[in-house]
């Protein structure tokens, strides 16, 4: 059986997306710059969610220097449309809000036990000085002890 996949003209194998697509990878492939031959997988999700003329479409619609964090953007959001079909990466988005909510209620209660804890300090302190100020009045003040004159 001969192989449907060939090489591309500078003899190293097709990207990801020619290799996906069963076709010539050819020497000016929009895809493999970001798609590589050892990274099927990264072009498989992008494929699956926006199929590989969108993929094409978009990418030619961009500056070159701008395809790099397009192509990082379609495959988060690919590889969460297929973990998540209905919300995607905003599902993602809003359970990692919902983690921050929680966590600043949780670091203000910790923030408000620390100044309870504090203020408490703060009056056992001034308990303690209070009561050690009342002893000292009471020792000065009591008639001497029964067995200094033994």
């Amino acid at each position: 059986m001969r192989e449907t996949i060939s090489k591309s003209s500078n003899g190293m194998s097709p990207c990801a997306a020619c290799k996906l697509l069963r076709r010539r990878c050819a020497k000016d492939c929009i895809f493999a710059p970001y798609f590589p031959s050892d990274d099927p997988h990264k072009f498989s999700s992008v494929h699956r969610v926006f199929g590989a003329s969108n993929v094409n479409k978009m990418l030619q619609d961009l500056p070159e220097e701008q395809r790099g964090d397009a192509v990082s953007s379609m495959v988060y959001e690919a590889n969460a449309r297929v973990r998540d079909p209905i919300y995607g990466c905003v599902g993602a988005i809003s359970s990692l809000q919902q983690q921050v909510a929680y966590l600043k209620s949780q670091l203000a209660l910790a923030q408000a036990e620390i100044v309870h804890l504090k203020m408490r300090q703060t009056s056992l302190s001034a308990l303690v000085t209070t009561n050690n100020s009342k002893m000292m009045i009471l020792d000065e003040g009591s008639p001497p002890s029964s067995h200094m004159f033994d």
